[in-house]
């Protein structure tokens, strides 16, 4: 993996890091992930017709994904109600890339170098250790439960992606899409159920949720262009270094006090993507 390529990675898990703290902020956790979704879409419209499209056989990956991705939403939403945020993103995130490095070799047939293998395992127990070195104050069992579920999404649409953004050759036009639908269709859901809380939110929010629309377009579209370049397992790992970024947001702008348990998570981590780069 170049170095170049690298920094891009990082570079869209510092953008993932801050959309996702801006999604934190907010007082309905879901209406501002709806809003900042809606606006991805809006950016993502926008650009559709100075682009060539996808091509017609990553089509079926895409409407894969955007299912698969909506489910992910409700997933997470579940997730965060059932307990705290430092247990659930933690193992989500973790556990990911883990379950992508096993399935990539018989679903696509990706085979990862032995440092490859251990920069994966390094950043997926530090993240995983992060999980342990947090406090959740109620309901583990479910928060876990629904962390567990949603990795294993997260897996799933990252190979359906990695797949498809390759038989598009068009990886630009195939990320717009995504975020064009599942945008539409999170919008669609709160319109009907929720519709003055969707008009209040807009009106109060909307700066917040353009920047995180932004990042989250962003991010995801560097990362599936990587996946063009590079094994998705090892760019899968190396993206989940948004952690690292969350946790530094944490501490500067909300305060948040690192512990010796989440620094000796966060050295393991580094140092996986110390061997990433190496591998």
């Amino acid at each position: 993996m170049s170095g170049s390529v690298v920094a891009i990675v990082l570079f869209a898990a510092l953008l993932h890091a801050s959309w996702n703290a801006i999604v934190k902020a907010g007082k309905d956790t879901f209406l501002t992930t709806v809003l900042v979704s809606a606006s991805a879409a809006l950016l993502s419209l926008a650009t559709l017709p100075f682009i060539d499209g996808p091509g017609m056989a990553s089509w079926p990956y895409l409407a894969a994904s955007v299912v698969a991705q909506l489910v992910y939403y409700s997933l997470l939403a579940a997730a965060y109600r059932a307990g705290d945020m430092s247990h659930a993103y933690p193992l989500m995130r973790g556990s990911a890339p883990l379950l992508v490095a096993l399935a990539s070799w018989p679903l696509i047939g990706e085979r990862l170098s032995l440092t490859q293998m251990a920069a994966i395992a390094c950043i997926c127990a530090g993240m995983i250790g992060l999980t342990f070195a947090a406090r959740a104050r109620h309901n583990t069992r479910r928060t876990t439960a629904f962390a567990l579920l949603n990795a294993c999404v997260i897996a799933s649409y990252t190979l359906i992606d990695g797949i498809g953004v390759r038989l598009s050759g068009a990886p630009a036009a195939y990320t717009m899409w995504i975020f064009v639908l599942n945008g539409l269709g999170l919008f669609l859901w709160m319109l009907l159920r929720r519709p003055a809380d969707l008009l209040a939110g807009a009106k109060a929010q909307w700066p917040g949720a353009l920047f995180g629309g932004a990042g989250t377009l962003a991010s995801y579209g560097l990362a599936l262009w990587a996946m063009t370049q590079a094994p998705v397992a090892a760019i899968a790992a190396l993206r989940e270094t948004s952690i690292l970024f969350a946790i530094a947001i944490a501490a500067i702008f909300l305060r948040e006090k690192i512990t010796l348990h989440r620094a000796l998570a966060i050295a393991v981590i580094a140092a996986g993507a110390a061997l990433m780069r190496a591998g």
